[in-house]
Protein backbone atom coordinates (compact mmCIF):
# COMPACT_ATOMS: atom_id res chain seq x y z
CA UNK A 1 0.00 0.00 0.00
CA UNK A 2 2.73 2.55 0.58
CA UNK A 3 4.56 1.48 -2.18
CA UNK A 4 1.70 2.14 -4.17
CA UNK A 5 1.11 5.74 -2.21
CA UNK A 6 4.95 6.57 -3.34
CA UNK A 7 4.29 5.60 -6.90
CA UNK A 8 0.92 7.42 -7.47
CA UNK A 9 2.72 10.77 -5.56
CA UNK A 10 5.97 10.60 -8.07
CA UNK A 11 3.10 9.78 -11.34
CA UNK A 12 1.05 12.85 -10.05
CA UNK A 13 4.26 15.18 -9.52
CA UNK A 14 5.28 14.01 -12.84
CA UNK A 15 2.28 15.15 -14.27
CA UNK A 16 1.99 18.39 -12.56
CA UNK A 17 5.30 20.09 -13.53
CA UNK A 18 5.94 21.09 -17.07
CA UNK A 19 8.12 23.77 -18.83
CA UNK A 20 7.51 27.07 -20.41
CA UNK A 21 9.22 28.91 -23.01
CA UNK A 22 8.29 32.38 -24.30
CA UNK A 23 9.80 34.29 -27.63
CA UNK A 24 8.54 38.00 -29.08
CA UNK A 25 9.82 38.78 -32.41
CA UNK A 26 11.04 42.00 -32.93
CA UNK A 27 12.61 43.89 -35.67
CA UNK A 28 16.50 43.78 -35.89
CA UNK A 29 18.66 45.66 -38.30
CA UNK A 30 17.85 45.40 -41.88
CA UNK A 31 19.87 42.87 -43.57
CA UNK A 32 22.53 44.24 -46.82
CA UNK A 33 21.61 42.92 -49.93
CA UNK A 34 20.05 43.64 -53.38
CA UNK A 35 16.71 42.73 -54.69
CA UNK A 36 15.92 44.21 -58.02
CA UNK A 37 12.34 44.11 -59.79
CA UNK A 38 10.10 46.21 -61.93
CA UNK A 39 7.24 45.56 -60.16
CA UNK A 40 6.29 48.69 -57.59
CA UNK A 41 3.68 48.26 -55.39
CA UNK A 42 1.74 51.53 -53.47
CA UNK A 43 0.44 50.33 -50.01
CA UNK A 44 -1.24 51.97 -48.07
CA UNK A 45 -0.78 51.54 -43.96
CA UNK A 46 -3.48 51.72 -42.07
CA UNK A 47 -4.17 50.90 -38.08
CA UNK A 48 -2.85 48.58 -35.60
CA UNK A 49 -4.19 45.00 -36.51
CA UNK A 50 -3.84 41.84 -34.24
CA UNK A 51 -4.47 38.28 -34.77
CA UNK A 52 -4.38 35.47 -32.55
CA UNK A 53 -3.96 31.41 -32.92
CA UNK A 54 -3.66 28.59 -30.46
CA UNK A 55 -3.24 24.67 -30.43
CA UNK A 56 -2.41 21.79 -27.77
CA UNK A 57 -0.51 19.08 -28.51
CA UNK A 58 -1.50 15.75 -26.99
CA UNK A 59 1.44 13.42 -26.81
CA UNK A 60 3.31 14.78 -29.25
CA UNK A 61 1.91 13.61 -32.27
CA UNK A 62 -2.46 14.64 -31.97
CA UNK A 63 -3.39 17.98 -32.15
CA UNK A 64 -5.86 20.36 -30.78
CA UNK A 65 -7.82 23.64 -31.87
CA UNK A 66 -5.19 23.46 -35.25
CA UNK A 67 -7.12 25.77 -38.09
CA UNK A 68 -7.07 24.41 -41.36
CA UNK A 69 -6.44 28.55 -42.64
CA UNK A 70 -3.04 29.53 -42.93
CA UNK A 71 -1.29 32.69 -44.66
CA UNK A 72 1.59 31.39 -47.33
CA UNK A 73 4.75 33.29 -46.75
CA UNK A 74 4.72 33.46 -42.82
CA UNK A 75 7.73 30.50 -41.91
CA UNK A 76 11.06 32.93 -40.71
CA UNK A 77 13.39 29.96 -40.21
CA UNK A 78 11.45 26.69 -40.50
CA UNK A 79 12.50 24.36 -38.40
CA UNK A 80 14.18 26.48 -35.48
CA UNK A 81 11.56 27.01 -33.10
CA UNK A 82 13.70 26.98 -30.19
CA UNK A 83 10.56 25.67 -27.81
CA UNK A 84 10.42 22.78 -26.32
CA UNK A 85 7.69 20.86 -28.23
CA UNK A 86 9.14 18.30 -30.94
CA UNK A 87 8.18 18.91 -34.40
CA UNK A 88 5.33 17.69 -36.35
CA UNK A 89 5.64 14.39 -38.69
CA UNK A 90 5.61 15.96 -41.88
CA UNK A 91 6.36 20.00 -43.09
CA UNK A 92 6.93 22.64 -41.19
CA UNK A 93 7.11 22.89 -37.11
CA UNK A 94 4.31 23.75 -35.15
CA UNK A 95 4.37 26.59 -34.61
CA UNK A 96 5.36 28.18 -37.99
CA UNK A 97 1.88 26.49 -38.29
CA UNK A 98 0.42 28.19 -35.90
CA UNK A 99 2.26 31.99 -36.70
CA UNK A 100 1.09 31.53 -39.93
CA UNK A 101 -2.84 30.71 -38.76
CA UNK A 102 -2.48 33.87 -36.82
CA UNK A 103 -1.26 35.82 -39.75
CA UNK A 104 -4.24 34.69 -41.34
CA UNK A 105 -6.98 35.85 -38.64
CA UNK A 106 -5.12 39.13 -38.96
CA UNK A 107 -5.48 39.78 -42.19
CA UNK A 108 -9.22 37.96 -43.03
CA UNK A 109 -10.13 39.57 -39.77
CA UNK A 110 -8.96 43.04 -40.74
CA UNK A 111 -9.51 42.70 -44.86
CA UNK A 112 -6.03 43.73 -45.24
CA UNK A 113 -3.90 42.78 -48.07
CA UNK A 114 -0.34 42.72 -46.19
CA UNK A 115 0.54 43.22 -42.31
CA UNK A 116 3.02 45.78 -42.38
CA UNK A 117 6.43 45.35 -39.52
CA UNK A 118 4.65 42.06 -38.16
CA UNK A 119 5.93 40.87 -34.54
CA UNK A 120 5.29 37.56 -33.40
CA UNK A 121 4.82 36.71 -29.55
CA UNK A 122 4.82 33.06 -28.80
CA UNK A 123 4.32 31.54 -25.52
CA UNK A 124 4.59 27.65 -25.30
CA UNK A 125 4.07 25.51 -22.51
CA UNK A 126 4.73 21.84 -21.91
CA UNK A 127 3.38 19.59 -19.70
CA UNK A 128 4.63 16.37 -19.77
CA UNK A 129 1.68 14.59 -21.87
CA UNK A 130 0.43 17.64 -23.23
CA UNK A 131 1.62 21.17 -24.58
CA UNK A 132 0.43 24.53 -25.86
CA UNK A 133 1.08 27.02 -28.19
CA UNK A 134 -0.48 30.77 -28.22
CA UNK A 135 0.21 32.81 -30.84
CA UNK A 136 -0.75 36.96 -31.13
CA UNK A 137 0.96 38.21 -34.38
CA UNK A 138 0.50 42.78 -34.33
CA UNK A 139 1.14 44.57 -37.08
CA UNK A 140 -0.10 47.36 -39.20
CA UNK A 141 -2.75 47.61 -41.96
CA UNK A 142 -1.53 47.13 -45.80
CA UNK A 143 -3.71 47.59 -48.35
CA UNK A 144 -2.45 47.43 -51.86
CA UNK A 145 -3.54 50.40 -54.03
CA UNK A 146 -1.78 49.44 -56.97
CA UNK A 147 0.77 47.16 -58.73
CA UNK A 148 2.76 48.66 -61.35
Amino acid sequence: MKKALIASTLVLAGAMTGCSSLNTSAPSLPLTGAVQSDVKADIEVGEKITGKASVTQLFGLLTLGDSKKYADGVAYGVGSTGGALPLPIGGASLVEKVKSSAAYNAVTESGADVIVAPRYTVEQNGYGFFGTIDVTVEGYKGTIKSIK
